[in-house]
């Protein structure tokens, strides 16, 4: 008998070889019903994996990230399926499950008409239909290439030649289809119910530009058809709510030909981006940070001191000076640690706290590139934070306090995750069993639930990475802490100790906002272009019912710029109802209509973008509501 360890914190005893779903069914038939995969020991396998020796097993369903997964990957086979018996001469890819639905990449003639999704969508139904057995089984290397061969699979064949020598590599089989594939899949093709392919587009060989270009098919799966319904009415709103669309029609930023992936801000895009740097500024000053600046432009013998070169090389940009290699900056850090060593430093000066809103640069492939969601240049709301050993946890629960200050203020909700050690790291194995320690203990201590990321650590340090969800229920990661324990190691950074020592000072790196830019896209898709009041880049437009009506119109317009209030006159001779539905198209929170009783009363007629025309109201009432609102941050 051996003894599994469930994530209840109970313990049962089963026999040797038991498997995933065995076990799962003698906790509750229910749960075996449902049951998608399970974690052995973290590591996520087919619910036919059998188990031989005490262990740690989560049952996964499709309300966890990794069951959804297990899902649609094994829809992703379907897929692939289906396009072979339609067309048996496409040669297959890969077709991984990521976090929304699957894709599969096809060498074919051709593009995918909507014509042929439907009729793919049409067989892949008969396969879920015909109710397919899974099944998992090995080969070794040379049997595994010669098998692919056979079936005239190239890019399969290629796979399989970089894979370690020596290690039996596994296929998964339902009815004719066999796929190169290390898993998890479900029992049985019927398991997958409701099925949408949503979109196709051309994507590189292994995402090198150098390499052909071959077709790729998206799609998404779930049990209930409900579910699938909700998802794509989600997507319809995503797309009116897509902030490239938005971004232009309410001339927030452009990206020109002239510079792919590198935003340029416009105007009303500037007042946005400042006043999310404006209110940064205050919030880190209430919380004892100072702020810095550091180059773009550093020589190449610091990101080698850093470990940027050897790890981050390839995201790098770099130019020569004088005949000698500099790197253009992709993270704030390094410039950090140089100020930070710029002085000599007493434990009685830390913790420091140094902010930068610091502009870097990253080399992105073009194909992945997306509006303000992935581009080559971006500014970090980064945070370097000095401190001592005993400082790691009350520094660590300051900047979650932050997070939950900034977050609420744009009404999101988050989750944590909690990334482990990379393969390729820096460090010895003890430093990061300590610091992968430290977080874990704070997240315990102040009771935040979060989910364990086994192995996506910082090349240089475990980390805390909070996922904001939008009011579309899709999650976005832009905060994050991170421990580090190298990078002073690195740069020799120390203070002196109360004992008269140099000392080695601990490291967090943290950012908030993730990117400015990207938070702008997030927080324009979230509130669809209708930014609240203190956000907004117009807050008032002034609709003047004619000429006659235009001084006092300027007058209004002056009282509210000298309070601080964003605001355009539209002077315009044209109907108050075209003027309306423009100042509606451009999402300004109110509208200030002035007719003769206006002038008369010296009040503004006040139509509010949320709630109408709420009618009459003096001036200065009107503008101390403004002010309420934006004081208040509301949303």
């Amino acid at each position: 008998m051996i003894k599994v360890s469930l994530k209840d914190g109970s313990i049962i005893e089963v026999e040797s070889g038991s498997s995933v779903e065995s076990i799962a069914k003698k906790i509750s038939e229910g749960l075996a019903r449902v049951a998608m995969a399970g974690e052995v020991n973290g590591e996520v396998k087919d619910l036919r994996y059998e188990i031989t020796t005490d262990c740690t097993l989560n049952i996964l369903t499709f309300n966890d990230l990794n069951g959804k997964k297990a899902y649609w990957h094994t829809t992703s086979h379907i897929l692939a399926q289906a396009i072979k018996r339609i067309i048996p001469t496409a040669k297959l890819a890969i077709g991984p499950a990521i976090d929304n639905g699957f894709y599969y990449d096809f060498d074919v003639e051709g593009t995918f008409s909507p014509d042929m999704l439907n009729m793919v969508e049409e067989e892949m139904a008969k396969i879920i239909k015909e109710d397919l057995e899974i099944k998992r089984y090995t080969l070794p290397k040379a049997e595994a290439i010669k098998l692919m061969q056979e079936k005239d699979e190239p890019y399969k064949v290629e796979l399989i030649n970089d894979l370690p020598e020596g290690e039996d590599i596994s296929f998964y089989e339902q009815g004719e289809y066999v796929d190169l594939c290390a898993g998890p899949h479900l029992r049985r093709t019927g398991e997958v119910k409701a099925v949408k392919l949503v979109s196709s587009s051309g994507a590189y060989w292994r995402g090198d530009e150098k390499n052909k270009m071959l077709q790729r098919v998206y799609g998404i799966s779930f049990p209930k058809k409900s579910e699938l319904d909700e998802y794509l009415n989600m997507l319809e709103e995503a797309k009116k709510r897509d902030h490239k669309k938005l971004g232009k029609e309410l001339e927030l930023f452009m990206i020109a030909p002239e510079g792919p992936g590198f935003p340029f801000f416009l105007p009303k895009g500037m007042v946005l981006r400042n006043i999310l740097e404006d209110y940064w500024r205050k919030l880190h000053q209430e919380n004892d940070y100072v702020e810095i600046k550091t180059p773009i432009i550093l020589n190449e013998e610091l990101w080698h001191r850093s470990g940027h070169w050897d790890h981050y090389k390839d995201n790098m940009y770099t130019t020569k000076i004088d005949d000698i290699d500099y790197g253009i900056k992709p993270m704030n850090c390094p410039g950090g640690m140089l100020v930070y060593k710029s002085k000599m430093h007493s434990y009685r000066d830390l913790p420091i706290r140094a902010g930068e809103l610091g502009l870097v640069h990253r080399h992105e492939k073009s194909g992945q590139l997306n509006g303000l969601f992935r581009v080559r240049c971006f500014t970090q709301d980064d945070a370097h934070i000095f401190c001592l050993p005993e400082q790691i946890e009350e520094e660590i629960k300051g900047v979650i306090e932050l997070v939950d200050e900034v977050y609420s203020k744009f009404g999101f909700a988050y989750t944590i995750e909690l990334s482990t050690r990379p393969e390729d790291h820096m460090g010895s194995e003890e430093l990061w069993s300590m610091a992968e320690g430290a977080l874990g203990k704070v997240l315990k201590d102040i009771g935040k639930e979060y989910e364990l990321n086994e192995g996506d650590g910082a090349f240089y340090g475990p980390k805390i990475d909070f996922h904001i969800k939008d009011c579309l229920g899709r999650d976005w990661q832009c905060g994050t802490i991170q421990l580090d324990f190298q990078m002073p190691e690195r740069f020799d950074l120390t203070y002196i100790a109360e004992n008269g020592e140099k000392q080695r000072p601990v490291m967090l790196h943290r950012v908030i906002f993730g990117s400015i830019e990207r938070f702008i896209g997030i927080i324009t898709e979230h509130f669809a272009g209708a930014f609240p009041t203190w956000l907004a880049p117009v807050q008032v437009k002034i609709l003047p019912l004619a000429d006659a009506h235009l001084d006092y119109a300027k007058e209004v317009k002056n009282a509210l710029i000298s309070k601080g209030i964003r605001v355009e006159l539209d002077d315009r001779n044209e109907k108050i109802g075209y003027k309306i539905r423009e100042a509606q198209l451009d999402k300004v929170p109110y509208m200030l209509i002035l007719g003769d009783k206006e002038v008369q009363n010296k009040a503004v007629g006040v139509r509010s973008r949320k709630d109408g025309d709420i009618g009459a109201q003096p001036l200065d009432e009107f503008i101390s509501k403004v002010l309420k609102e934006v004081e208040e941050k509301s949303i």
